[in-house]
Formats: C-alpha cells, sequence, structure tokens
C-alpha cells in the first residue's frame, strides 16, 4: 500500500468516522460541542453528512477542513474487515480508537512519499525507505498493531529526517520581518 489514492480520503468507503471518533468544542471552527465516540447530530442513516454542501455556512468549517489522508476507509474495509459499527454497535470504541493513529500513519507517509521525490543522496533515500517500512510494515496493520505502534517515536524520527533535508529540498527559514507601522501610528 503506497499509491497516492490510498493516502486520499473517500468518504463512499467509509463510514462516517470522523464524524462519530473525533470530538470538538463549539468555536470558530465548529457551531456545537460534540463528544469523541457520538455521531455528530449531522451524520445521516447512509452514514453521510447531511449538511456537507454547506459546512461554512453553518458553522463547521473544522469539518471542511479536516483530511483523514485515506485512513477512513481503511479502517473500515482492511482493519475491520468492512464490517459495521452500525450494525455492531460494540466495535465503536475500537473503530474510533484506530482512526487518529492511522491518519497519523498516513500523513507521515504522506510527507515521506513527498521527501521521496526530492533528489535524495543514497543514504538519504535508504532513510525514507527504512521510514517509510516502518510506518508500513509488511503484514500490515490490525486494530492490535496499530495500538502497539510507537507512533511518537516514529513522528519524531521522520520530522527529525524531514528537518535534514532541508538544504536538499533548497527551503530555508524566512526571515522575520517587522510589521508594517503606518509613518502616523
Amino acid at each position: 500500500m503506497d499509491t497516492e489514492a490510498e493516502l486520499r480520503a473517500d468518504c463512499a468507503r467509509c463510514q462516517g468516522l470522523c464524524c462519530v471518533a473525533l470530538p470538538f468544542d463549539r468555536s470558530a471552527w465548529f457551531a456545537f460541542d460534540k463528544l469523541a465516540h457520538v455521531p455528530c447530530d449531522h451524520l445521516n442513516e447512509r452514514s453521510r453528512c447531511a449538511i456537507h454542501a454547506e459546512l461554512g455556512e453553518r458553522g463547521q468549517a473544522g469539518c471542511q477542513a479536516y483530511d483523514c489522508y485515506g485512513a477512513g476507509q481503511r479502517v473500515c474495509g482492511e482493519l475491520f474487515g468492512g464490517r459495521s459499527w452500525r450494525r455492531e454497535p460494540e466495535l465503536l470504541a475500537a473503530m474510533c480508537d484506530a482512526l487518529p493513529g492511522l491518519r497519523d500513519v498516513h500523513e507521515l507517509r504522506l510527507l515521506l512519499r513527498q521527501a521521496g521525490q526530492l533528489e535524495l543522496s543514497g543514504p538519504a533515500r535508504a532513510r525514507c525507505q527504512q521510514l517509510l517500512h516502518e510506518l508500513e510494515p509488511a503484514c500490515g496493520y490490525t486494530p492490535a498493531r496499530l495500538a502497539h505502534l510507537n507512533l511518537e517515536q516514529l513522528r519524531r524520527e521522520t520530522f527529525a529526517y524531514l528537518r535534514s533535508l532541508r538544504g536538499v529540498a533548497g527551503v530555508r527559514r524566512p526571515r522575520r520581518r517587522l510589521p508594517l507601522v503606518s509613518p502616523s501610528g
């Protein structure tokens, strides 16, 4: 598993997990409070958002901005074999718990795939492949394997590796600019 399409959300192959798993607080991004593992009021019986076309206008810009990077459909399809939390409510907690971790794995893989498109030295390319392999074991994920993944360590290693590529990518830190002040102010 390592194609661009697999790292892109496909809501048609998911069960609305982001609308169930994730909590949010009323804010500029969300019009109301929602607890984790509780379906959003706007999630319909087909596991689709009933207000998707008007999320921004309805105060749900946070939903509009969220991307699971393909983790939702993978949790539903691969980790739980297409089983549904609606038909088997006892699966809800485990499916909800798996989503954030697998989303983080997918985000790190996406960043490493982008880094792999740079002109890398042999050792830098080998390190990129090693990290990708650690994030995507050959045996795949199960809920238990995902739960035992040392994601914090992999995140630290991935970001340290990405920082080491700054010179390769020609990335420079932007110089801090002073705010413009009007002559009268």
